[in-house]
């Protein structure tokens, strides 16, 4: 995996991911941002939240489940200090579908967080992560 981030103006980037696709990204005004674009570490909530929706969906389908949709809601606290890294992450997952099992919902979860989220998996080696989640008929 690979991708290329070049400097734009101000505190404004380009990245071209290894698979073509392009992502801008910028600081916030007090930094010499625009504000034009999500910050970096706010990208890396996204591709996490991603990633463990993918996830669940995925397996939510191997299970043979309904499931109609599914979000996840990221929260995330940083440290004070340098590095500012993450120090607590919450994931509320909302997911619907029609006849869907508590125990399936809550598995497909569970494998996610401790099995195939690589994000999930390496943020939590500085962050408390835990997962809520509600299931909404359809």
């Amino acid at each position: 995996m690979e991708c290329t981030v070049t400097w734009s103006e101000g505190m404004s980037f380009i990245a071209e991911t290894g698979s073509g696709h392009l992502v801008a990204l910028d600081g916030p005004p007090d930094a010499g941002g625009r504000n034009l674009a999500p910050r970096p570490m706010e990208m890396l909530l996204v591709g996490t939240g991603a990633c463990t929706a993918f996830d669940v969906v995925l397996i939510l389908q191997k299970s043979r489940q309904d499931v109609k949709d599914c979000q996840v809601k990221v929260s995330a606290e940083r440290a004070d200090t340098d590095p500012k890294v993450f120090t607590r992450i919450e994931m509320h997952f909302i997911v619907k579908g029609r006849g869907l099992k508590p125990e399936g919902v809550e598995r497909a979860i569970k494998l996610s967080a401790e099995k195939y989220c690589s994000a999930s998996i390496m943020l939590g080696k500085t962050a408390e992560i835990s997962h809520t989640w509600e299931i909404i008929e359809t």
